[in-house]
């Protein structure tokens, strides 16, 4: 390059240089030249920008939030309400051990509902403990929350109520039972002997015509495990094993009772002698001699002979030890003196008696005794049932 050109291009260089650093003072100066005023007025600008960003974003993520949230509540307000739910009815059993997590445990388990915690929730906010009873309670999936836990109240306790578990042996009598739930709190033997013989309990089963005697609930009161509310409605208490009963005589045993040719009573006071005299193991053969005698002269002229019967007939006579004066009190239970079945039940017989009763074993046996060994003896004659009595296996 000849020295014409390289003098030529160094001065350009130069003038661009001096050109460049004339605007850069320029601009500083008129930076340094703003006031005040106008710098405070460029940070408002700057926050004004900063807070209209934070808005769009709070707005974009509110909107956002409302439609994911719009779909859960519309899923909650249709389970709280019973909403869009395949019609369903199902029994829901409550405990004294239960309490709210597992009462929505359970609904969620029969598909009353969809989402327990918020079921929960709104049991704490309606105070559902105080509410929801112990037993069992049908209920159905057009029940809303609210009806739910109406569906589970109890007309004598809740679940924050003190309970009592008893157990009600079999061939316990109506008296013996009101005794055994005196004992334990459950109420006062007035009061349940009062609603036992008075209260109007809606089963087809109790006698009517002897309203205003305990002993008509005699055979009904069925023997099982119950929790009782302490100091409870005393009609409640008895309810709820006329309740059992009722659901122990199922669609199947009622069909035997109408094709056994007995009615549901004569059936019961069977299963309730039966009970009485049962080893426990023996019922189908107690019940074999039962219908031979009922059914046949024989050598009893239908006379069943059962002491159990004529110490219920006795009542507070009986001494304790049935003597030959006892037995020949006449009362309508005295089965050497009068044929046939004693008027009522004698007792609250167990499932078993009553499918003996129903289903007793084909014998020839009018005789029974008990030996040594702990076990009833059957016989078919009164000279072998006499032979066995003057042994030494005759338990006396």
């Amino acid at each position: 390059m000849s020295e014409e050109r390289r003098y030529d291009t160094a001065r350009y260089d130069t003038q661009r240089i001096r050109e460049e650093d004339s605007r850069r003072r320029t601009a500083e100066s008129g930076r340094r030249q703003l006031t005040p005023k106008q710098i405070k007025a460029l940070k408002r600008k700057g926050r004004r920008r900063r807070f209209f960003l934070r808005f769009v974003l709070w707005v974009a993520f509110v909107v956002a939030a409302s439609f994911a949230l719009s779909g859960v509540g519309w899923l909650l307000a249709n389970d709280f309400a019973a909403l869009n739910k395949d019609p369903l009815t199902t029994t829901v059993t409550i405990t004294k051990d239960d309490n709210l997590d597992s009462v929505a445990e359970k609904l969620k388990t029969e598909g009353l509902i969809e989402y327990k915690w918020f079921f929960k929730l709104f049991g704490k906010v309606a105070h559902a403990e105080g509410k929801i009873g112990i037993g069992e309670h049908e209920l159905n999936t057009h029940m809303d929350y609210n009806a739910l836990i109406n569906g589970m109240r109890s007309s004598s306790g809740s679940l924050t109520s003190e309970t009592v578990r008893i157990v009600i042996p079999e061939g316990y009598t109506v008296r013996q039972i009101v005794s055994l739930l005196v004992k334990y709190g459950v109420g006062t033997e007035e009061d349940l002997l009062d609603a036992a013989a008075n209260y109007e309990f809606s089963y087809d089963f109790i006698d009517s015509s002897m309203k205003g005697n305990a002993n008509r609930l005699e055979g009904y009161l069925f023997p099982d495990t119950y929790e009782f509310y302490v100091g409870g409605k005393p009609a409640t208490a008895i309810n709820k094993m006329l309740t059992n009963f009722a659901n122990k005589m199922d669609d199947e045993l009622m069909e035997q009772v109408e094709q056994s040719g007995y009615s549901i009573s004569e059936i019961i006071t069977i299963a309730s002698l039966i009970e009485k005299e049962t080893d426990g193991h023996d019922q189908a053969n107690i019940a074999s001699v039962i219908y031979n005698r009922l059914n046949n002269v024989g050598e009893t002229y239908h006379l069943l002979q059962i002491d159990a019967s004529q110490i219920y007939g006795l009542g507070d006579r009986y001494t304790g030890k049935l003597t030959q004066k006892e037995l020949d009190i006449d009362t309508p239970y005295n089965t050497h003196i009068h044929e046939g079945l004693p008027p009522t039940p004698i007792a609250n017989p167990g499932l078993a008696s009553i499918k003996a009763a129903l289903e007793p074993a084909q014998t020839g046996f009018y005789f029974y005794a008990r030996g040594t060994d702990g076990v009833h003896h059957f016989f078919d004659t009164y000279a072998k049932f006499l032979d066995f009595v003057n042994s030494s296996s005759y338990a006396g």
